[in-house]
């Protein structure tokens, strides 16, 4: 905290990272006390006005007596969400370049529960993913009414879009977040602009969804796009990842391990049924300082 006349300004120092293209603003909060608002969190990830970037990752101290920290992540929307896989490796790369802690692995409470993350000697960031759902609950989708076919051990669900002649099959999985996952032909030309924020918002998911859009390019390779929720679109979803993944092993469309390629890099994705494994890199790329309450002034409100 530092002062200005009789004002107090509230200054934040964050770092700037990214995970295959997926851009974050990380605070620690166990060093300076961080107040995160809808309002402040909107502000920050402003590309124009703010820092930029798709989500803020929050380090805080443990609620639960056998996690290391406390994770916490907000979209540049203000919504705060359950997980976020290439944060989640952002995360440690975080905590022991800032040196609040030399453990490897460590253990991280998110909102649903504990993940596992490692640094691998090559450089790469590994994370233990926690449980993988598939039911439609699990993604607070109301099925009432849809066709549903079964591929392999996979249940799809044909969504209705107003402007489309057929429905989207999607397939439903839950990784701490919500997912429904669509098999493409080119992700190049599949329409994740306007069919990513009809499924995102798409009231029959009573918590939103984030929308995948997976191309098959071998058992072992795919490439993909997602429309996240409370983001858009954003250069590489690792959750998202991990869902394709998993519906592509599930159809029979897929073996472990799978290359994922996004727009922003490629990320490595391993599961055997049960343990769910994310590779990929975890950069930093600047540091700073905002004075938050400042910036908040700042950002346009129409």
């Amino acid at each position: 905290m530092t002062k200005h006349g009789n004002n107090q300004a509230m200054q934040w120092t964050f770092s700037k990272m990214h995970g295959a293209g997926n851009d974050f603003v990380v605070l620690d909060g166990l060093s300076q006390t961080i107040e995160m608002t809808a309002q402040r969190a909107r502000a920050i990830a402003h590309r124009q006005f703010g820092i930029g970037c798709d989500q803020i990752l929050l380090v805080d101290a443990p609620t639960d007596p056998n996690a290391d920290f406390r994770y916490r992540i907000f979209n540049s929307d203000g919504s705060e969400v359950e997980h976020c896989g290439n944060g989640a490796r952002c995360f440690v790369r975080f905590v022991h370049e800032r040196k609040l802690s030399s453990r490897n692995p460590i253990r991280a409470e998110i909102a649903t529960g504990l993940i596992t993350l490692t640094e691998l000697e090559d450089g790469q960031v590994r994370v233990e993913m926690g449980q993988t759902k598939f039911e439609p609950a699990d993604v607070s989708f109301d099925i009432n009414g849809l066709e549903t076919r079964v591929i392999g051990r996979d249940t799809q669900y044909a969504l209705p879009l107003d402007g489309l002649e057929a429905p989207i099959w999607l397939s439903l999985v839950a990784i701490s977040n919500p997912h429904a996952v669509q098999v493409v032909e080119d992700v190049n030309v599949a329409p994740v602009s306007t069919v990513g924020p009809a499924i995102e918002s798409h009231p029959r998911f009573a918590k939103r969804v984030n929308a995948g859009f997976m191309q098959i390019i071998d058992e072992h390779h795919i490439r993909l796009r997602v429309y996240e929720r409370g983001a858009g679109e954003t250069l590489a979803c690792g959750t998202g990842a991990c869902a394709a993944v998993a519906s592509g092993i599930r159809q029979g469309l897929l073996q472990s391990p799978v290359r994922v390629q996004t727009r922003g890099g490629e990320l490595t994705i391993e599961w055997d049924g049960l343990t769910l494994q994310m590779s990929g890199p975890a950069t930093t790329v600047f540091e700073g300082q905002i004075d938050i309450d400042a910036l908040v002034k700042t950002i346009p409100t129409f």
